[in-house]
């Protein structure tokens, strides 16, 4: 994609100077909250939007002006787009009865995808007789069998509960491996976009953020809009000074700093600071350095989440385990400047990644 634009009726535009490339066999996330233009850029590929203006190239092929039939790919909706008159396997097939595939390659390929999907005992079904679930996997189905290379995929698992969620996102990660699909996909859920996502594009009103590996994303937004959406709980955030070789956050917190280290952010006057929640750790009397008043407490079994009042802002902390702490208890913790990402509140780009991030990496390395 090439300064990709679209505009409706020359207003604002809803997708600004899109410059990417997406690689052969790659997994790539388009993610963002509702409206940022990621459904648009998924139908502009697809070729069910026109695009505005700029270029866009399937393996060197300009295709602006090709019909959705003519690009080679396969696409599954939101609502997964079946036809309540036809069988499962009648709309499975749907698409190589268009194409005038020959009959016995089509069941074949109807098989295989039937196999792949747990299908094969509701072939001769109804979509009105089938659950969300298998609707799904019967859209899915229907994308395999084309044998496209490229699969785009808007939000297909949004209709969908949590239990299921999980599994058809595994089921998908594997097919797409399995078959060596290049696939794009659409989705307005960071933990879908981080768990499925080689790549990831993180969109907001029509301008990319960021792009990169998930990891990359988490431990370096790029900007305070990343680092927010980015991650689950979100990244703790305070506004920050440094003054008597102290950073203090949100005129809370007191953390001493050694001023050569930090002399290229002395000079900011407007700073936001981002903390993750496994990042504020437990600490004893002894290697505490704040003592923080519990707000709130989440008790999810493998772990704990719990909210502090910092200033103006809730902060998070995860623990591993589960914790007998109540509401109005006051528990000493571990701050330390080594996790914090330091941002420019006014542009809102990063200007320090947490130390931490490289640490990280050589402990994965080993």
């Amino acid at each position: 994609m090439e300064n990709i634009k679209k505009t409706y009726d020359h207003q604002k535009n809803v997708l600004d100077g899109i410059d990417l490339e997406i690689k052969q066999g790659e997994f790539f996330v388009l993610v963002g909250p509702s409206g940022s233009g990621k459904s648009t850029l998924l139908r502009m590929i697809a070729g069910l939007e026109t695009i505005s203006s700029g270029v866009l190239q399937i393996n060197d092929k300009i295709v602006n002006h090709l019909r959705p039939k003519d690009r080679n790919l396969s696409m599954v909706f939101q609502n997964y787009a079946l036809y309540p008159h036809l069988t499962v396997e009648q709309n499975i097939l749907f698409g190589l009865r268009a194409k005038k595939v020959d009959k016995k390659e089509q069941q074949k390929r109807l098989m295989d995808a039937a196999e792949m999907m747990g299908l094969t005992e509701l072939l001769k079904r109804k979509p009105k007789q089938l659950s969300g679930g298998q609707r799904q996997r019967v859209a899915l189905a229907r994308s395999v069998v084309s044998h496209a290379p490229l699969c785009l995929m808007d939000e297909p698992l949004s209709n969908l509960d949590a239990k299921l969620r999980a599994h058809m996102r595994m089921e998908i990660r594997r097919l797409q491996k399995r078959l060596g699909l290049t696939m794009i996909y659409v989705t307005h859920d960071q933990v879908e976009a981080m768990t499925m996502g080689d790549r990831i594009m993180v969109l907001n009103d029509g301008i990319i953020q960021q792009v990169g590996d998930p990891i990359t994303l988490y431990n370096e937004p790029a900007n305070l809009f990343v680092a927010s959406f980015i991650g689950s709980p979100k990244i703790n955030l305070g506004e920050a000074v440094i003054a008597d070789k102290q950073l203090i956050i949100e005129n809370t917190i007191h953390i001493p700093i050694d001023v050569t280290a930090m002399q290229n952010m002395i000079q900011k006057e407007h700073l936001t600071v981002g903390i993750r929640a496994e990042h504020v750790f437990h600490a004893t009397e002894e290697t505490k350095s704040h003592m923080l008043e519990v707000v709130n407490v989440e008790h999810l079994g493998n772990e704990t989440l719990l909210t502090f009042e910092v200033g103006k802002q809730l902060w998070t902390a995860k623990w591993l385990g589960q914790w007998k702490v109540e509401v109005g208890d006051n528990i000493p913790v571990k701050l330390s400047i080594d996790y914090m990402n330091f941002f420019d509140s006014k542009s809102t780009k990063l200007i320090k990644p947490a130390n931490i991030v490289n640490q990280e990496k050589e402990v994965v390395a080993i």
